[in-house]
């Protein structure tokens, strides 16, 4: 299974999508449109990589023009190959992560409610997303996000028990997402190789908006840490002190725009 197929000239970007590339409580991406336009233009790569699912994700890429590059999909724990329309996935089962969940002591267990518990309802109104797209954000095969509501001794314990199954838990803007032990950053590591074999030369530059987009950023040549006022954000990276790591001053996809055309700008040879 390979999934590459777009030609990537020069610059190869990497993007998480909530609080990112897509508004945080409106899901728009429009006022990145000017950064998508010129990526594509130049015929530049972009790869999503978000916790949602392959069925949440497929529109979107199609929708900004790049179905024909791989997406990672629910943190890293699966890949929406690129496009042939037909949203194939490859990746581990998630029947391993709620089989997990279900032999916790029952005191940790409680502490956590996961997608799968809860209602189409339930999850429009968790995520502020409609129904139909709630429904599609339920579509998960490979992981499961949730709430924790326990204190943080017990989260250390709750984390403790899973990794020994090998089950890796992420904080992300919104949720605590269970996955099978393959990260946002094996992914972009496996594809970022992939493109490199016809450029060794290609920049690599990521945007992200939370915690769990840090190792992400800081592996990338050019970190955009992108505003989101809806959360605590990223704290000071080591990165930042050298201009390798960068902060937007807009929040969302206008930020996301700018710090998009300023990599160009500078890391793209005319």
């Amino acid at each position: 299974m390979n999934g590459t197929r777009g030609t990537c000239n020069g610059l190869l970007v990497v993007s998480d999508l909530d609080g990112t590339l897509l508004d945080h409580e409106t899901y728009d991406w429009s006022p990145a449109r000017p950064a998508l336009n010129a990526l594509r233009q130049n015929g530049h790569g972009l790869i999503l990589a978000s916790s949602k699912t392959a069925a949440e994700i497929a529109p979107i890429r199609r929708a900004i023009g790049f179905d024909d590059f791989p997406a990672i999909v629910e943190n890293g724990a699966g890949i929406l190959l690129a496009g042939d329309g037909k949203g194939r996935t490859a990746g581990k089962d998630r029947t391993r992560i709620l089989a997990a969940l279900a032999g916790l002591p029952a005191e940790l267990r409680r502490c956590f409610s996961g997608f799968s518990e809860w209602s189409v309802e339930a999850l429009s109104k968790r995520t502020g997303l409609a129904q139909d797209q709630a429904r599609l954000a339920a579509q998960r095969q490979f992981s499961e996000p949730g709430i924790w509501d326990g204190t943080q001794a017990e989260l250390a314990q709750f984390r403790a028990l899973l990794a020994k199954q090998g089950i890796t838990t992420q904080q992300g803007g919104r949720f605590l997402t269970l996955g099978p032990g393959s990260s946002k950053n094996d992914r972009i590591d496996e594809l970022a190789a992939r493109y490199r074999m016809n450029d060794p030369h290609l920049a690599i530059i990521a945007l992200g908006d939370a915690p769990n987009d840090v190792e992400m950023l800081e592996r990338a040549d050019r970190g955009y840490i992108i505003r989101n006022p809806a959360h605590g954000g990223v704290p000071a990276l080591p990165g930042e002190g050298g201009g390798r790591i960068r902060r937007s001053h807009l929040a969302g996809p206008a930020g996301w725009n700018n710090c998009v055309l300023a990599a160009i700008r500078e890391l793209v040879p005319n």
